[in-house]
């Protein structure tokens, strides 16, 4: 699995954001964001077959606080294995990854930021997953 690419997920109730990682230089970068509908897992599964990637990592919130007994990115992840049974399936703390998206955006001048601040989301979370995993 160390040769596939990584795919990270920021799950909204309207969008979901999605960004991507090659092995090699386990940067990520933004993708795309996906509308929350019917069709959500096919396009995310051509996403993963075009991009040969080989683990999925979904933010959810802290655990610190937790109050909901399985969040909708545990949801998604669990239709995901069911969907793709053979793929990798991890989680990063989601904890103001919109926020620092838009700032990011802001910094660098884009506009319609709330356009693209859920594949820089995903972005984040993927970065911040791929950077732990160096560490650990």
């Amino acid at each position: 699995m160390d040769d596939k690419s990584f795919l990270g997920i920021d799950w909204g109730s309207v969008d979901v954001g999605i960004a991507l990682a090659d092995p090699e230089t386990r940067i990520a970068l933004t993708c795309t964001t996906l509308r929350n509908d019917e069709q959500l897992l096919e396009r995310i599964a051509e996403i993963i077959e075009r991009e040969d990637v080989g683990t999925i990592v979904i933010g959810i919130p802290s655990h610190v606080n937790r109050v909901v007994v399985e969040y909708e990115g545990e949801k998604l992840g669990k239709l995901l294995t069911q969907f793709l049974p053979e793929m990798c399936i991890a989680y990063q703390d989601e904890m103001f990854t919109t926020k620092m998206a838009q700032h990011n955006l802001i910094e660098r001048g884009m506009k319609n930021v709330s356009k693209h601040d859920d594949e820089e989301a995903a972005r984040i979370i993927l970065q911040e997953w791929l950077d732990r995993q160096g560490r650990e």
